[in-house]
């Protein structure tokens, strides 16, 4: 009788043939695990060169770890390598592999908007980017920075600070910005909209790393407000050019013909990594950018670089002629091809070099020397929280008297209004840190209206049941819910002795299993423990009590998130529902004409009609239902 392989011995014969079956041509290959997520895109000449790289020399490429995850491997083979690095990014944008290169909260970097389809543009912070008829400049490492440059740029070029597409307030008279020279009260047309757009020239410019032209501007209109005996404009000319060449001598790094470059080096210590950008504009450092990065793959600095600067040029809003890089990455056989890449979107050449000698090389030392220093500082910070929550860990299981320090933590709570729409959370902190990839919510509908315990006696079974069934699956099972199947090392119970005493039998399972399993009392932070009358009051300066309130705090926020989603959600199925004539149709297109369902209930009878196809009876008729009924 023949004997099945085990598992792993099956996935590296499949893979084996997987690799054998690949292509020698240029493109790009996805590698995706057990559960069919895509953990790594890459790209290649040779597809089955660079594939069979990663099994045979992992320190260059990735680690051991990606090799592990690996369950099979699909690929796409395309014309050109300019083509293989776009989709390449596409890939990694649409999937977010864990052990590609990834920009620590990409989505959230800052950026600064002007407002150009207004008649007097705003300049404002922002972290989006897709309105129409603005401008953006960034992204942006430091929030703080950014708002330091727009303090700056605002006492410059005076735009205003006020919200809305018109410039002004209700009251009619200018705001305090006019009074300390921080705004020229375009509002009570103290300046025009030509007066006002030159400033906002001026804005663009400097944030286009102009600087030379932004000196000869204001030069230019100081000169001729005096020749026109206008003093008090050319004292404004004269101050806004003091500022300015003030600024950009303390920024000043090299001779007037340095140029206009970015000098991009990173720094690569295991799964960590740093990325400093040095964007020198008319041989001023106009800023300096910092970036953690997320090496899971532990790829080399010339792998990361590349990465790297394919991420953030494809949302930088401009890019320079030329980006000196260290001589590691400048080796790269590759390097003509990503300057190809952004010579595409910039629609102009870039050259991608490194530099030996001179300013330039100057600066990508200082770059350098920030991104090793970036790196450290974070590593004191990492090991500053690490040691904190072992701290908070071992103080724990002294304070519960635990045999071992609680590594995974599981708390659970109950939320509803007046007994309505009753749902459960379950958090989960690993090592003293939560893991939001294992919570989970719950819905409860099995117990009585308001009856706290049956709810979580309800939301504990199905969590003991769940582990039941999970744990007996493969770890290579697509099916099977990682969070489920772990057994946790102390579950605990928001509330006093009466939610710990309704879940004591149904995690009687757990209990035999060694997990412990205690209720938080909010009231004076009294922690019970299963068959003591007496609860555990620990100080509340210590890193074991605060470590809890973190965690039940928590299951406290996720828990009332989705029960107000279910609560919204049920009245505004509840009231458009019951409005005659309203299909689900009509319901989508009243929705998205008010924005809301309250603004639907407080409509008038002339903006019901005027709903794009709606006909005019049917808004007749809604107006005279919502008036009769009272709503």
């Amino acid at each position: 009788m023949a004997i099945d392989a085990p598992p792993a011995e099956q996935r590296r014969d499949r893979l084996r043939e997987q690799r054998r079956a690949l292509p020698d041509q240029p493109g790009v290959y996805l590698f995706r695990d057990a559960r069919g997520r895509v953990v790594y895109v890459g790209k290649a000449k040779s597809i089955r060169k660079r594939v069979a790289s990663h099994f045979s020399n992992p320190t260059v490429y990735g680690t051991t770890a990606l090799t592990e995850e690996i369950d099979h491997i699909e690929y796409l083979v395309v014309i050109t390598e300019s083509e293989a690095l776009l989709t390449e990014q596409n890939f990694i944008k649409q999937y977010k592999p864990k052990f590609n290169i990834r920009l620590r909260d990409d989505k959230s970097y800052p950026y600064i908007a002007i407002s150009l389809d207004e008649d007097f543009p705003r300049v404002y912070f922002t972290r989006e980017k897709h309105k129409r008829g603005r401008a953006y400049f960034g992204p942006y490492s430091s929030a703080k920075r950014v708002r330091g440059t727009l303090d700056l740029l605002g006492k410059i070029f005076l735009f205003r600070s006020c919200e809305g597409p018109e410039p002004g307030r209700h009251s009619g008279s200018p705001c305090l910005d006019y009074f300390i020279k921080r705004c020229g009260a375009p509002c009570v047309g103290y300046v025009s909209k030509d007066e006002y757009r030159a400033g906002i020239d001026g804005v663009v410019a400097f944030l286009s790393g102009r600087f030379k032209q932004i000196e000869r501007d204001l030069e230019q209109r100081m000169y001729f407000a005096a020749g026109e005996r206008d003093y008090e404009q050319a004292t404004v000319e004269r101050n806004r050019l003091q500022a300015v060449k003030s600024l950009l001598e303390r920024q000043r790094v090299a001779e007037g013909g340095a140029g206009t470059y970015d000098a991009v080096a990173v720094a690569v210590e295991g799964t960590e990594a740093n990325a400093q950008v040095f964007q020198v504009r008319d041989g001023v450092l106009s800023d300096r950018q910092s970036f953690y990065l997320e090496n899971q793959a532990e790829a080399d600095p010339a792998i990361v670089s590349e990465e790297f600067m394919l991420q953030y040029y494809a949302s930088a809003l401009s890019i320079p002629p030329l980006i000196v890089v260290q001589a590691a990455m400048s080796e790269g056989s590759e390097l003509g091809v990503l300057g190809q890449l952004l010579g595409e979107r910039r629609d102009g050449p870039v050259e991608i070099r490194a530099s030996e000698r001179g300013g330039k090389r100057r600066i990508l030392d200082l770059a350098e020397r920030n991104a090793r220093l970036a790196l450290d500082q974070e590593k004191l910070k990492s090991e500053r929280r690490r040691q904190q929550r072992v701290d908070s860990l071992t103080g724990l299981q002294t304070a519960l008297e635990l045999d071992a320090p609680p590594v995974r933590i599981e708390c659970f709570d109950i939320s509803h209004v007046g007994g309505t729409h009753t749902v459960a959370s379950m958090v989960v902190f690993e090592g003293g840190a939560p893991k939001k990839s294992d919570y989970r919510r719950f819905t409860i509908r099995e117990v009585d209206t308001g009856d706290d315990f049956a709810a979580m006696a309800e939301v504990l079974t199905r969590r003991y049941a769940q582990w039941e069934r999970q744990s007996e699956r493969s770890p290579y099972d697509a099916e099977r819910d990682a969070s489920f199947a772990a057994l946790p090392n102390l579950v605990i119970i928001d509330g006093g002795k009466g939610q710990l005493g309704a879940g004591l039998e149904p995690l009687q399972g757990f209990l035999d299993r060694g997990v412990a399993v205690v209720s938080l009392a909010k009231r004076i932070e009294e922690v019970f423990l299963p068959g003591n009358p007496v609860p555990v009051v620990m100080p509340h300066d210590t890193p074991e009590l605060q470590l809890v309130q973190r965690v039940r705090d928590e299951a406290h926020r996720f828990a009332i998130t989705h029960h107000r989603l279910r609560r919204d959600k049920a009245m505004r199925e509840s009231i458009m529902d019951d409005l005659p004539g309203i299909g689900p149709a009509r319901k989508r297109a009243l929705l998205k004409h008010f924005g809301s369902p309250d603004a639907v209930l407080g409509a008038s009878r002339e903006a019901l009609e005027n709903v794009p196809g709606f006909p005019q009876k049917v808004a007749r008729d809604l107006f005279n239902h919502l008036n009769r009924t009272g709503r």
